[in-house]
């Protein structure tokens, strides 16, 4: 799709602000971003007038459950936990994603325009995640890269599932020995992989082995589910003794030890951070939490863990962090080129330059501020959301129509 959209307060994230700029879309990719004197707008492109609004990236959910647990649809929509098998690194979050879930149309309503969908927390090894843009017929149309890491548990989830019925791993020792464990098979599985290379020989593969191999072979991220400051250092233990790039995701408690994580670059996904304390795990959970991670010089990103919190609300979880000591700067990264570049999909989305995705939203005022909204979203330069002011309800384009 070919747009210029002209006139705005446009906020690139990785530069400075343009006040009255243009940003051109061809082809479905950013080809400038620019003040509007410096943009020939080529002849047959749409232009969209932005004056008196701000121009952002598309957010980046780095964690979440879309399309796998759908919203309003119960045990039938219920997709996020294969808790039959401890280790499922084999399973697919992309085999299970409906985009008809409801909340894809809410992503666009808050402004979000990629997700990272994950595996859920039941079991030591969830499975691989999956990038997706939140809009389109099928997953296989929605895709951006697939897998992009490989999803673990540690602390009370995993060992509560395992547990109750009454098998390993039913303790945190437990859990961290299965994953041990199944590192350990993948390295003995790696090595007589590669001799029967060597020796011409046949060789019987393991799906869940294969995908380990990855993570062993630094492919693949390992993002770790992890609350509290102990589990935590065990997931920099483990990391440590196979090698595999850590990213820890909720992070609770990682403001306690902000500076291990800092001076090993592991970065955070925290949140979500609109919620109770409904477990122990989350006694320390706070809207101060990401100030102090990134002062400490922590990578960060924000996630909703949608639906725990519905994933429109990303930006406000920003907001009111901010409130808490968040620098506005780091915030809006937090949701934009933060989580692009932890989940390595920032040569894809993330930011407004060129050879980027043209994910593009048109904002009412600055995000952070409680009031504004989204009113126009695009997806490599396709509008798939408008707002009507006279109505005061957003609209979805149909991924099922296409124009004769």
């Amino acid at each position: 799709m070919n747009i210029a959209i002209t006139g705005g307060f446009v906020v690139p994230v990785d530069g400075e602000p343009i006040d009255g700029g243009t940003v051109l879309i061809q082809d479905g990719k950013i080809v400038a971003v620019a003040a509007d004197a410096e943009v020939t707008v080529p002849a047959g492109v749409t232009t969209v007038d932005a004056g008196g609004a701000w121009v952002l990236p598309g957010f980046v959910e780095a964690h979440g459950h879309l399309g796998v647990h759908e919203e309003a649809e119960g045990w039938a929509g219920q997709d996020t936990n294969e808790m039959t098998d401890p280790n499922g690194a084999r399973l697919r979050a992309l085999d299970a994603i409906n985009p008809a879930d409801l909340g894809f149309a809410d992503a666009l309503s808050g402004g979000v325009t990629t997700a990272v969908i994950k595996p859920g927390s039941g079991n030591p090894i969830g499975g691989q995640t999956v990038a997706v843009k939140c809009w389109g017929r099928t997953v296989d149309d929605m895709l951006v890269r697939e897998p992009v890491s490989v999803k673990s548990a540690l602390g009370e989830n995993p060992k509560r599932v395992y547990g109750d019925q009454k098998k390993l791993p039913s303790t945190r020792q437990g859990v961290a020995a299965v994953i041990r464990d199944a590192f350990t098979r993948a390295q003995d599985y790696k090595a007589k992989r590669e001799h029967a290379a060597a020796e011409g020989k046949p060789f019987d593969r393991d799906g869940t082995l294969e995908v380990l191999v990855r993570v062993l072979d630094g492919e693949l991220p390992w993002c770790q589910h992890t609350h509290r400051a102990d589990d935590i250092a065990t997931a920099l233990r483990l990391a440590d003794e196979f090698g595999y790039r850590l990213v820890i995701n909720h992070g609770t408690e990682g403001h306690l030890i902000a500076d291990a994580l800092a001076e090993r670059n592991i970065p955070v996904i925290i949140g979500p951070l609109l919620t109770s304390r409904s477990k122990v795990e989350l006694r320390q959970r706070s809207l101060r939490n990401p100030g102090i991670l990134a002062r400490a010089g922590v990578e960060l990103a924000i996630t909703t863990d949608h639906p725990v919190v519905p994933i429109h609300f990303l930006v406000h979880q920003a907001t009111l962090a901010v409130k808490e000591g968040l620098d506005p700067t780091a915030a809006l990264r937090s949701i934009t080129l933060n989580p692009a570049r932890i989940m390595g999909l920032d040569d894809r989305v993330g930011a407004l330059k060129p050879g980027l995705d043209g994910d593009v939203v048109i904002w009412s005022g600055d995000p952070l501020d409680i009031m504004s909204r989204a009113l126009r979203v695009f997806v490599e330069g396709r509008e798939v959301y408008s707002f009507s002011v006279d109505k005061g309800e957003g609209e979805v384009a149909d991924p099922y129509y296409r124009e004769a």
